[in-house]
């Protein structure tokens, strides 16, 4: 299990215990955390789970593969840095203390 810190456009914090083997967007999603949409469900398949990562955390973190990279194309102001897909971050408990920041919206 991971502690992430959700983090709303507005600065309103989450943070929610996060099973190992979920998503930073399954943990969203079931938790009711605002700002992330999750339209196709984590298949990948759109931008609505964008978040941008804490600075300290992105060297921590997979790289992204081409699909994510596509998609990241339709979010909005992608970050090259640390903007990701939180449907392609799967849980480890090496990420127990993740935070991740919303966008002001999805697209």
């Amino acid at each position: 299990m991971a502690r992430i810190t959700y983090v709303e456009f507005n600065g309103t914090e989450h943070v929610v215990d996060v099973p190992t083997g979920l998503t930073v967007m399954e943990g969203a999603r079931d938790n009711g955390i605002p700002g992330i949409e999750a339209d196709c469900g984590g298949a990948c398949s759109c931008s609505t789970c964008h978040v941008y990562v804490d600075p300290a955390w992105v060297a921590q973190l997979p790289e992204r593969d081409p699909m994510e990279e596509d998609m990241l194309d339709f979010a909005l102001e992608p970050d090259p840095v640390r903007s990701r897909l939180s449907c392609q971050l799967r849980v480890t408990d090496a990420l127990d203390g993740l935070r991740v920041n919303m966008p002001e919206r999805q697209i």
